[in-house]
């Protein structure tokens, strides 16, 4: 069984040095990501103070993942085509030792793209991020997955995301009214965000990517962590200035470019 201990071993400030470091080093994330939510993502990254390269072609993705700092592979609008790219990918990735996030969006009861997952979590990535039904579905259970949606309690996932990080050696986030980080030994908690963020396309997506760039400058564990408080703090600085989803789309872009330590050091919960 999963340990109920929780580990708090990231506080605002570390989260702050983190994020300054991702801005000094300005990583290149390469994008192998669904359709839905391209642009979305790059401008993420962009405000985030990352360089997006959405590099997702097979003749060109596997060259990208030794000079890429970080790499996400989000199977949302997956197929046949671009499953194979993932998995050279993401074997390029593990060659050069570039860390990979993979986003198994809405994997558990759709052949392809549960395939492809089966293929690809031997191939050890850094992070899995996802939501509960999808990191039991990974793990080989039944989460009662609907689509992108979770109808799992985050509770029910700690066992299978620990499977999982036996397997790969990482880390796994699991997104949920209060996020979870976990990882071989512990697991971290997330109480940020508005469920605002569950109304515009592309913010979970999103997460993945800016998950993905800190990998290029902390632990798994710590990465996922610092991830998910500047994301769901940005959307918390949002949700104050935004009149619905689409204002909040543009709002959570601005927040977090301009997110800064006074806001992390008191938000970080």
């Amino acid at each position: 069984m999963v340990s109920d201990t929780v580990t708090d071993v990231l506080d605002g400030s570390d989260v702050s040095e983190l994020l300054a470091e991702l801005r000094r080093r300005g990583p290149l994330v390469q994008c192998i990501t669904n359709s839905v939510v391209t642009g979305f993502t790059a401008n993420a990254l962009l405000a985030l103070g990352a360089a997006p390269a959405m590099v997702d072609n097979l003749e060109e993705a596997t060259v990208f993942a030794g000079i890429a700092d970080a790499v996400l592979i989000n199977v949302g609008t997956i197929n046949p085509a671009v499953g194979e790219t993932m998995v050279a990918t993401a074997q390029a990735a593990g060659a050069a030792g570039t860390p990979w996030v993979l986003d198994p969006v809405a994997v558990g009861g759709l052949p392809l793209r549960d395939r492809v997952a089966t293929e690809l979590v031997p191939l050890r990535p850094t992070v899995i991020r996802g939501n509960a039904s999808e990191v039991i579905s990974l793990a080989g259970l039944d989460g009662g997955g609907r689509g992108v949606d979770s109808t799992a309690g985050v509770e029910a996932a700690l066992e299978p995301a620990r499977s999982l990080c036996a397997r790969t050696g990482g880390a796994v986030a699991v997104s949920g009214p209060v996020d979870h980080i976990i990882t071989a030994d512990d697991v971290r908690t997330v109480s940020n965000g508005t469920p605002m963020m569950t109304k515009v396309t592309g913010v979970g997506c999103a997460l993945g990517a800016i998950t993905a760039a800190f990998t290029a400058c902390a632990s798994p564990a710590d990465a996922a962590f610092a991830a998910t408080a500047v994301w769901t703090i940005a959307a918390e600085v949002a949700i104050e200035r935004a009149s619905g989803p689409g204002t909040f789309a543009v709002e959570i872009l601005d927040a977090l470019h301009a997110l800064g330590s006074e806001q992390l050091a008191r938000l970080t919960r």
